[in-house]
């Protein structure tokens, strides 16, 4: 029951703040090249540094403990970077992808069973000896533990998690104060019409993600999962079930990742902005291939950009910290060759 009750609740709570804020992890990315835009990036950035602070501070009081992916280099590079190229391909990420099917888009959903089935199919099918080369064969640890910025250094997880923490807040606060332009006042709006109609700005959407995080990684650990927010596990305990593979069940980020879709769906409803969007039957092929990468890559690398990105990087995991720029330049690479390149060719 606390899997159910609490992966439902986290996972509404992340669609509604995902869908407000148009929280997609390959707009993030794909923009910083394409459009040369940083808006959703630092959205990002700001999530990652909540939970950066707050796993360290949970884990001070005991709330939970760090729980770092398992560093395969050869498994992080080559799945981030194929995850990276898919999620351009599919557009969208793999939190991205399921939080739009809950808007109503046929191609995210399209997305979504690809990453689904090429994620089962690496977990537990024919490309599952692919993935386990890989991993086994490319495994670094720091004694029995998963490496991370602080045990390599041998310091406490705490100590380096809010050192970093601050220096890139100074850094950031002096570069925002030295190209600090003045913008225009925005008009005042009622807090229901700013939480529920209105598109949320990067600030506020970076610092909810970051706070649902924390509460992601408490309620798991209730559960008995011990780990912050993941999308493609989630998914691939469900498929389980269905299949009847024997002894599967429902785990908590399974319903996470059903509360998501939930949680999405139920923001666009209120704003107006829900609808069935088809793309057309050749960009449904293109999602679904896009899915198909993220789904390999996700499992190969052991995470997907949630894993690694959102709940990997404030445990400063080495895994994902090697992960997550694998898939910042798979997305990059596809971003220049589908979008920039092409373009420039004009």
């Amino acid at each position: 029951m606390t899997a159910i009750l609490g992966g439902l609740f986290v996972g509404v709570l992340f669609g509604f703040a995902l869908q407000r804020g148009r929280f997609c992890m390959n707009s993030a990315i794909r923009d910083a090249i394409l459009l040369k835009d940083n808006t959703l990036l630092k959205g990002v950035i700001v999530a990652v540094l909540v939970g950066m602070v707050g796993f360290a501070a949970m884990a001070m009081g005991g709330l939970v403990k760090i729980s770092p992916t398992a560093f395969f280099w050869g498994a992080n590079l080559v799945g981030g970077f194929i995850f990276g190229i898919g999620m351009v391909l599919a557009g969208g990420c793999a939190s991205g992808v399921t939080y739009r099917t809950g808007e109503g888009m046929v191609g995210a959903l399209s997305a979504l069973i690809g990453l689904t089935t090429a994620a089962t199919l690496t977990a537990i099918g024919f490309l599952k000896p692919i993935k386990d080369y890989l991993q086994t064969s490319t495994k670094i640890m720091v004694g029995e533990a998963n490496p991370t910025l602080a045990n390599i250094f041998g310091l406490p997880h705490y100590v380096v998690a809010f050192g970093l923490a601050a220096i890139i807040a100074i850094i950031w606060i002096v570069v925002a104060l030295k190209n600090r332009e003045k913008g225009e006042k925005g008009s005042k709006v009622s807090l229901g019409k700013a939480i529920f109609k209105n598109g949320w700005s990067w600030l506020a959407a970076g610092i909810v993600v970051g706070l649902i995080n924390m509460l992601a990684f408490y309620s798991s650990t209730l559960a008995g999962r011990s780990y912050p927010l993941a999308i493609t596990s989630g998914w691939i305990g469900i498929t389980k079930v269905v299949l009847a593979v024997p002894e599967a069940k429902m785990g908590w980020d399974s319903y996470m990742v059903l509360g998501i879709i939930a949680g999405a769906f139920i923001a666009a409803l209120i704003a107006g902005e829900f609808k069935i969007r088809f793309p057309g039957w050749g960009m449904l092929a293109q999602t679904f291939a896009g899915g198909l990468l993220m789904g390999f890559g996700a499992v190969t690398s052991a995470g997907c950009n949630v894993t690694h990105i959102l709940s990997g990087l404030p445990q400063l995991g080495i895994g994902s910290l090697v992960g997550a720029i694998s898939i910042v330049l798979g997305a990059w690479l596809a971003a220049y060759l589908i979008f920039v390149r092409p373009q420039n060719a004009k």
